[in-house]
């Protein structure tokens, strides 16, 4: 028998588990959606929560108003979780969930739901997101203080490890920290910085000899953006950091232990609303990087459909982009070659440069006292890479096609008269409160009680793990919102850092001094300087956009207001009334801006602020009519590029509202 050459594989790999990000409405057209991809190929499963429910709230509570099935589907108790798997082998699926401050429960829920249906603990495989730093760097579903959550993430690990086995307890996610700005030095060495957190904290909850355990169960939740050869290096990178760092800071030497482990879903920030056509091609280039290179590929990859700019993907979208992977892995050879950037030059000195980067960032973050300490500071920097991004698109440095450049373009057939998006029924919220409130009633509400007072009571105790006493609450009946409240009332709670106020000055080109001197005339015909408001009503914490309205309007010499993310219509209210504001400007990404933005204008008017209102988001076109009927004097969407042109638009709002006349 010949040998296999050495640029050929003795048989062709395995391909990758192939996931699709899905959950909306309800339970039932979930598992009726996860049903359809399993049907078409779908190999593991990957559950998209709503922002209630990763917040820690129920669907009758008032923060959750507007926001209920609309980005995820709504979990709020352990008989909605049976309906959402209904069907569904848990011994045999691999089940991703994109769950951080509530990830204890959501795991205890699942946990119940197998064990209800037969099925041992210990055969249950998947992965909880469970990364709570990277919410307070960047997308903002916390729910408690940064030391209790940490806490949280331990006792998970400690628990998983012996009780949960196959189970990941977390993914270390630096998704979100690219789609937050990060440059690929910044992804790598926040992501290592925040592992290091994480692995001292479950130090101190199991024995050394399980060191090596744990490690091979934290997983990487990656990002990969259209540069596919500087991402591809960046991943390379990041293995042999984590292998380092394995070896170096825990004693950990079993090669099957080091591996480096990640999953992936590519770049969401680089898909336009501008020709979103176009968004197939970059996710196509950024699925190479993750798949290209064998000894760097990922073990699960998930890809956002080709309309997420745009608002919920429908099942054909996500459809499309689960052939994109299957076209990857049966049609094209790349699973038939070992690794084929071995011995690449230009691989080996994006590798070294990037470790060089990484290494060099990480000692600063170490000097801050480690990731959690040094959450203030990653913010900072996260926002000024962000603006640094914006300021090249501006400018035309960096190029995005369809954007900034070769604009020209025919009406898209992809677009129909719906948006191209699939939209959450109005009526399924009013539908969740009434379900939950059933619920509610139909329990033994002594067993619940007795349940969250054993909570209450382990959550004030450190010594103890939280995961029984969240087990015992998921199989009484108790709702996510009441163990958080549990939570809440233990821990106290928490407003993380924004970045707006360490940010850095920007650099005062021609473009952004003739702004500021128009800011500068309109405040000295007013009186006082011009102030904005910037506020993010509702549970959507992807706060990347408002804070580079805050910043920029800080930079053309407004005076900003702005308190961070999740804010009732109420306190926006009282927030403009009592600082005096001229303008308002909101952001919302999640979807609910028709239920909040009419909810915020009756609060102002109702507290007597009489301001114009521009609005930012995930905004369909058909929804900009409706918007302005309710009083909103302007809308910009992802499209709205050029920031400047932004606070021209406003200064000149708040002008026009002040009688103030044009410059001569």
């Amino acid at each position: 028998m010949s040998e296999t050459p050495a640029h050929r594989l003795p048989e062709r790999d395995r391909p990758w588990m192939m996931r699709t990000y899905a959950g909306h409405s309800t339970a039932k057209a979930s598992n009726e959606l996860f049903r359809g991809n399993l049907a078409k190929g779908q190999t593991g499963l990957s559950i998209a929560f709503d922002l209630p429910t990763q917040t820690g709230y129920d669907p009758d509570h008032a923060l959750a108003h507007g926001e209920v099935g609309k980005v995820g589907v709504p979990i709020p108790h352990k008989g909605e979780m049976h309906t959402l798997l209904d069907g569904i082998p848990l011994d045999d699926m691999n089940t991703s969930m994109t769950i951080n401050a509530t990830a204890a429960f959501l795991l205890s829920l699942y946990i119940v739901t197998a064990e209800d249906n037969g099925i041992d603990r210990a055969k249950l495989q998947g992965t909880t997101q469970n990364d709570i730093i990277k919410e307070f760097l960047a997308r903002g579903t916390y729910a408690f203080p940064p030391g209790p959550s940490m806490r949280l993430i331990a006792d998970m690990v400690a628990f998983t490890v012996t009780e949960v086995p196959k189970w990941n307890p977390i993914n270390i996610c630096s998704y979100h920290l690219q789609e937050a700005g990060a440059t690929p030095v910044q992804e790598i060495a926040y992501a290592m910085s925040n592992a290091i957190a994480v692995l001292d904290a479950a130090r101190e909850r199991v024995p050394q000899e399980q060191m090596g355990t744990v490690f091979s169960r934290i997983s990487f939740f990656v990002n990969a953006g259209v540069r596919f050869i500087e991402e591809h290096a960046k991943l390379r990178a990041m293995s042999i950091l984590w292998e380092e760092l394995g070896r170096e800071r825990y004693g950990v030497m079993d090669p099957k232990h080091l591996r480096f482990r990640y999953g992936v879903q590519v770049n969401s920030l680089g898909l336009t609303e501008a020709q979103p056509e176009n968004n197939v091609q970059r996710i196509v280039l950024e699925a190479l990087a993750v798949t290209l290179g064998r000894n760097a590929r990922a073990r699960a990859v998930q890809l956002p459909a080709w309309n997420e700019a745009l608002g919920l993907p429908r099942p054909w979208d996500q459809q499309w982009s689960l052939r994109i992977q299957q076209v990857l892995a049966y049609e094209t050879d790349m699973l038939e070659y070992p690794d084929i950037f071995e011995g690449s030059v230009v691989m080996d000195g994006l590798v070294g440069e990037m470790l060089e980067g990484a290494r060099a960032e990480m000692a600063i973050v170490a000097e801050h006292g480690g990731a959690v300490e040094a959450v203030p500071y990653m913010k900072a920097a996260l926002v000024d890479s962000h603006r640094e991004r914006w300021r090249r698109i501006e400018a035309g440095d960096q190029v995005v096609v369809g954007m900034n450049k070769f604009e020209e373009t025919s009406p898209s057939p992809l677009v129909d008269e719906e948006g191209g998006i699939m939209t959450v029924d109005p009526a399924v919220e009013a539908q969740q409160r009434n379900a939950v409130q059933a619920w509610r009633a139909g329990r033994d509400q002594a067993a619940v009680d007795a349940a969250l007072e054993r909570l209450r009571a382990v959550a004030l105790d450190e010594s103890q793990n939280i995961m029984p006493a969240s087990i015992e609450a998921a199989r009484a009946g108790v709702t996510v919102g009441e163990w958080s409240q549990a939570l809440r009332d233990a821990f106290g709670e928490y407003r993380g850092p924004t970045g707006v106020g360490e940010a850095t000055a920007a650099e005062i080109g021609p473009d952004l001094e003739e702004v500021r001197e128009e800011v500068a005339r309109v405040g000295e015909a007013l009186g006082r300087t011009v102030k904005i408001l910037v506020g993010k009503p509702g549970l959507d914490g992807h706060s990347n956009g408002a804070e580079q309205i805050a910043v920029r309007a800080r930079d053309v010499g407004m005076d900003v207001v702005y308190e961070g993310i999740r804010l009732t219509p109420q306190q926006i209210a009282r927030s403009a009334l009592d600082e005096g504001v001229h303008v308002i400007g909101l952001s919302i990404l999640s979807g609910s801006h028709k239920e909040l933005i009419p909810a915020v204008m009756e609060e102002l008017k109702a507290a007597g602020v009489d301001v114009p209102v521009v609005v930012g988001g995930i905004i369909p076109e058909a929804d900009v009519a409706p918007l302005k009927a309710v009083g909103v004097a302007g809308v910009y969407t992802p499209k709205d590029f050029d920031m400047n042109r932004i606070m021209r638009d406003i200064v000149g709002l708040v002008a026009d509202r002040g009688g103030v006349p044009a410059p001569a």
